[in-house]
């Protein structure tokens, strides 16, 4: 399946993903600046994207303590989300998420 992610400088990366994967991971195999400094524990929000409009509906409900962490995220939007909680599923097949502008990777 392929997954588009948008850079803060509006240019699109298509990545090829398959059911199971978790978003944040295809992100950084794609080499996006997601930093996912927890790992996926859900302890941080470096690894916040913007999920298109259109798809925001079609996810799974953020957790409360996923809500709670993207209170500390910076450039956070109403369709806003942790990648580390997405995992792909057949149906996510041309997913679009932003990388907000403020997005960090260290890492790097």
């Amino acid at each position: 399946m392929k997954i588009e992610f948008v850079t803060s400088n509006g240019d699109t990366v298509s990545a090829q993903a398959q059911a199971g994967d978790n978003l944040l991971r295809v992100a950084q195999a794609a080499g996006l600046p997601l930093e996912g400094t927890c790992e996926g524990q859900m302890a941080c929000s470096t690894c916040h994207v913007i999920v298109a409009g259109e798809w925001f509906d079609r996810l799974e409900e953020a957790s409360e303590e996923e809500e709670d962490m993207l209170d500390l995220a910076a450039g956070v939007a109403r369709t806003s989300r942790l990648s580390c909680q997405i995992d792909l599923t057949e149906e996510m097949d041309g997913l679009t998420v932003t990388i907000p502008a403020e997005s960090c990777d260290m890492r790097r």
